[in-house]
């Protein structure tokens, strides 16, 4: 496997995929991680003069790759190109439902926008609200393999669009990308696909405990719907960071997100939930 080259085309993996969400294979596309298909998708669609609606706080990978590829961001989604659409949200979490996400498709393809739907965790958290099964002019939908099966070193993402607009992202896509081991570990774990529900049931399970010693804390967080969730913090998240990580603890700072004092921690086992807990009680005020 190792000493040939991968198929470019990756027929064989878009196969697997199509079937797995009921999509042809010409409507899908694979890359290196999500980000590479985050900036194939705006080095395709945008260019100088374009604007890309992005609503903070989000993913900040977003404005990056809408930037390179010459175009401006803007909070302002009338007469964007493109409005990019995190659910749930990082870091926030919030789960816009599948009809909600759906009326505003309808809305900003009756404008000429495209909407860019990064439903990265989705598989983490509810993926009844998914619309992934849907084929739209002005739809592209982006998935995470490495995020639900939580393989972050395999670098696997992929895409759903029409195959007009696949093509466009295939064009500018690097070829080789996906490297053999990868492709071969996406195919067999999309052939345990079914085993993500377990997953969601054991997060669901921890997140509900977890919330309930943050309430015992007195922090503020938003609804969680994935496994993640955002907390206020009352002090400098960095100082927070430190404390924690000196006790082991790693938490996600999120002033690069523009939020000074939140911090996004993750729902794990009970052990590693336990000892979060432990560690907050210590560094807080």
């Amino acid at each position: 496997m190792l000493k040939d080259y991968p198929d470019d085309r990756y027929e064989t993996l878009k196969e697997v995929i199509g079937r797995t969400f009921g999509r042809d294979a010409a409507e899908v596309t694979v890359g290196n991680g999500s980000v590479e298909l985050i900036r194939a998708f705006c080095s395709a669609m945008l260019g100088d003069g374009d604007t890309a609606c992005i609503n903070p706080p989000t993913f900040a990978e977003y404005a990056m790759a809408v930037m390179l590829a010459g175009a401006r961001c803007t909070v302002d989604g009338s007469g964007a190109t493109v409005l990019f659409l995190c659910n749930p949200n990082n870091p926030t979490g919030k789960l816009y439902t599948r009809s909600e996400v759906l009326n505003l498709l309808a809305a900003v393809a009756g404008q000429g926008t495209c909407l860019f739907l990064d439903e990265a965790f989705i598989e983490l958290s509810d993926p009844r609200q998914s619309v992934a099964d849907v084929s739209h002019e002005n739809l592209f939908v982006l998935r995470s393999l490495t995020k639900s099966f939580s393989v972050p070193g395999i670098r696997f993402g992929y895409g759903f669009g029409t195959p007009e607009l696949i093509e466009k992202v295939e064009t500018v896509r690097l070829p080789w990308t996906v490297n053999a081991f990868a492709e071969s570990f996406a195919i067999e774990a999309f052939r345990h696909y079914d085993r993500l529900e377990e997953s969601r049931e054991r997060i669901a399970r921890e997140r509900t405990w977890l919330s309930g010693c943050l309430d015992t804390l007195g922090l503020a967080y938003e609804p969680p719907s994935a496994n993640y969730i955002l907390l206020e913090v009352p002090m400098e998240a960095e100082v927070l960071v430190a404390g924690l990580l000196s006790r082991g603890i790693l938490v996600r700072d999120c002033r690069s997100f523009g939020l000074p004092r939140h911090i996004r921690v993750a729902v794990r086992t009970h052990e590693e939930n336990r000892q979060l807990i432990e560690a907050l009680e210590a560094c807080l005020p």
